[in-house]
């Protein structure tokens, strides 16, 4: 299998972590991919043009990261990052929407503060800014339901945390979650975290 990614996706970096956390990195090749370079949706094989996208040893393409993900947990067996079945695979699907939604938000705001000033949506701005500050308010309400949980929608949630990080500091989310930021310092500690941690720019 081939999985085309970027160091800063943040979709691309919970593909990475579950291939880390399920020891399927001699199954899967990296290659760096630009979404955004002339000719990329027939490279990386996304008519979408978006990353990451997963291509499988019959020469298919899966995407997007929800799609791949729970394509790499099935085939990796064991113990299952997304559960088969049960209201406890609805809770975990449910809080990788809720991570996703964060990113998405998050790039929206990145992409609208690159624009000159003039032509900036206030609007879309303050509504992404409220959708991430009541998103991450329900992960600190989850976390601290049972902090010691670790599945896909956990993953999702660190890797939008570590995002609006890297991206929006200036939203500040740890400051009033002080127990969410320890939960996340000390799972941002685990290997498949340090190993797929965005570069400093």
């Amino acid at each position: 299998m081939k999985l085309h990614y970027s160091l800063t996706s943040p979709y691309a970096r919970k593909v990475r972590v579950v291939i880390i956390e399920h020891d399927m990195e001699d199954e899967v090749e990296m290659v760096k991919a630009n979404s955004m370079a002339e000719g990329a949706a027939e490279i990386i094989h996304n008519p979408l043009s978006k990353i990451p996208s997963l291509i499988l040893k019959d020469g298919s393409a899966l995407y997007d990261s929800p799609v791949i993900c729970e394509y790499l947990d099935h085939e990796a067996g064991g113990k299952r990052l997304l559960p088969k079945e049960g209201s406890r695979r609805w809770s975990v699907l449910r809080a990788q929407a809720l991570g996703d939604g964060i990113l998405d938000a998050a790039i929206g705001m990145v992409i609208e503060g690159g624009r000159p000033e003039g032509q900036r949506s206030g609007m879309w701005q303050e509504r992404w800014t409220g959708a991430i500050h009541r998103s991450v308010d329900q992960i600190a309400e989850e976390v601290a339901e049972d902090p010691k949980a670790f599945d896909l929608g956990l993953i999702t949630y660190v890797c939008a945390l570590g995002y609006l990080d890297f991206r929006l500091p200036d939203l500040d989310w740890r400051a009033p979650h002080p127990d969410l930021a320890e939960w996340y310092e000390e799972l941002s500690a685990r290997e498949s975290f340090a190993r797929t941690r965005p570069p400093e720019e």
